[in-house]
């Protein structure tokens, strides 16, 4: 009966990937060659592999569309979510999941327009941050030590730079080479500049003073790269002072909004870098000429003042005139003086009269004085003696030889097994460094080439002792040394192809005295 309603019909059979080959050559056949015009939707970025998977869209259909890793590095501008772009290339299916996809061979934005749009939504966004505040912004040094340049090591720019920093005022410049142009550009730059913020100041490359990120004159795909919101953020949060030398004069990028100063040219870059050399020494040599006038000024002003004040003051003489003359009225006096107190004191001492009895009484109460204070010092020190004897002996009845005991027991206890402990460390370390030692000697018995020769071989050489490696170095009728695993034997070569060699006596006795090297054995066989 199947036999019968299968007979009934003449259609074609196919198998699933003969549809799918025949589908696929006919798409690739008819749009070989495409441009299409859409949005960019589902980009996540290059895929681990390099290529970048997403769909091109508008308002009423989706189109699958692959990137290989070769074409995304060509591209003037990276894709991104969102962006109306026109991209060409050619058609293809995929028979995996039944469905078609354009392979993107070359991807251009839809218009400047487009760009633009992009470019003042990243910039207000940016700017609704803060990234682009001036009071964030930092000062150049007047006189950096290194300067860092960011760009393109092949290019005029950095010519131009070093040409003018070498006019002006010659100092070290380190040169970070990146790409300025393609995909790659943003990410190339960002790398840099946080590299050069991640050098120390006292490391071997030093980290420099100010960074100068440059590139010559483009159009708005060319300077893409410096629109790169990630860069923005980089120059934004860089410690190191940036310059913003992209593109001329009228054209602008993200980064010269991010960066501390924007330039015009990288020429004028440079010229805003650093000062002129020639300029600083006039300046230099004038400040120094006005100090130097200035200085001699003031001391002239200094002296006429001082002699001015000078004439105003009186002489010395003048000065000490009335303290001389007190002087000499009173050398007068003082010699009448002393002899009237002279008269004064030996009348005084003459009214006084000094008797035995008087003395005597003032011994008596001396002595009186002194035995009352010395039996009050006698009791003082009887009483502290009883007190001490009484604390002495309370003390005595406290103590007791038992405390003591029990703590030298318990410190002899310990000893013991500190004792124990070292002689089971020591076993063990030796232990261990046997083990090692056993090792050692059988790797050492491995390695040695006297292994080699108790299985049979020998090793060859010659009657000064060198090693024989190749046959082509024994001549014929040579004396040879063979050594065995369990001693030498001399031979003489029957056949050979070297040529015999004539040494002088001098030249082999310093070739035979020569250490031979550990590790070179010679041949054995």
């Amino acid at each position: 009966m199947s036999d019968a309603s299968e007979s009934r019909t003449n259609a074609t059979e196919y198998t699933v990937s003969e549809i799918s080959g025949a589908l696929k050559r006919t798409v690739e056949d008819v749009f070989g060659n495409v441009r299409v015009r859409g949005e960019i939707s589902g980009y996540r970025g290059p895929h681990s592999s390099g290529h970048a998977y997403f769909a091109l869209k508008d308002d009423r259909a989706r189109l699958d569309a692959v990137v290989w890793k070769g074409t995304m590095s060509r591209l003037k501008f990276r894709p991104e979510e969102g962006m109306e772009v026109i991209a060409t290339g050619k058609l293809t299916t995929y028979p995996g999941k039944s469905n078609y996809q354009i392979v993107i061979d070359n991807l251009e934005a839809a218009g400047a327009g487009a760009l633009m749009a992009l470019l003042e939504e990243r910039k207000r966004r940016l700017q609704a941050e803060g990234l682009f505040d001036a009071g964030r912004k930092r000062r150049l040094p007047f006189m950096p030590r290194t300067i860092g340049v960011v760009t393109s090591p092949t290019g005029s720019v950095i010519r131009d730079i070093i040409h003018r920093i070498k006019d002006r005022f010659p100092l070290h410049v380190l040169v970070w080479p990146v790409r300025v142009q393609g995909e790659t550009a943003g990410a190339e730059v960002t790398a840099a500049v946080n590299g050069f913020n991640a050098l120390a100041w006292d490391g071997a490359i030093a980290q420099p003073d100010l960074l100068i990120v440059a590139r010559g004159g483009g159009s708005l795909e060319d300077l893409w790269g410096f629109n790169d919101e990630g860069l923005a953020r980089a120059v934004a949060a860089s410690r190191i002072p940036v310059i913003s030398a992209v593109g001329h004069e009228t054209d602008w990028t993200l980064i010269d909004l991010a960066a501390d100063v924007r330039a015009p040219t990288p020429t004028g870059a440079a010229e805003i870098a650093v000062p002129v050399k020639a300029d600083l020494e006039a300046t230099l040599a004038s400040l120094g000429a006005r100090l130097k006038t200035a200085a001699s000024r003031n001391f002239e002003r200094k002296r006429q003042a001082v002699r001015a004040a000078a004439r105003a003051l009186p002489s010395p003489d003048q000065l000490l005139a009335l303290p001389r003359r007190r002087f000499d009225e009173a050398t007068s006096r003082l010699g009448r003086a002393l002899s009237v107190s002279i008269e004064r004191k030996r009348a005084r001492l003459a009214g006084q009269r000094l008797t035995p009895a008087t003395l005597s009484r003032r011994m008596n109460e001396a002595r009186t004085l002194t035995g009352r204070d010395l039996a009050r010092a006698q009791a003082a020190f009887f009483a502290i003696v009883r007190e001490r004897r009484a604390r002495f002996a309370r003390t005595v009845t406290r103590l007791s030889p038992a405390p003591i005991a029990r703590r030298q027991k318990l410190q002899v206890d310990a000893l013991a097994g500190l004792a124990r402990r070292q002689d089971q460390a020591v076993a063990r370390q030796l232990d261990r460094l046997r083990g090692k030692l056993t090792q050692a000697d059988r790797l050492l018995a491995t390695l040695s080439h006297k292994a080699v020769l108790a299985r049979g071989f020998a090793l060859v050489k010659d009657a000064d002792g060198a090693v024989i490696k190749l046959a082509a170095e024994v001549a014929p009728g040579a004396a040879l040394s063979l050594e065995f695993a369990d001693g030498n034997a001399d031979a003489i070569a029957t056949s050979g192809t070297a040529r015999p060699k004539t040494i002088d006596k001098p030249a082999a006795k310093s070739a035979a005295s020569k250490p031979k090297e550990p590790g070179n054995q010679g041949s054995l066989f």
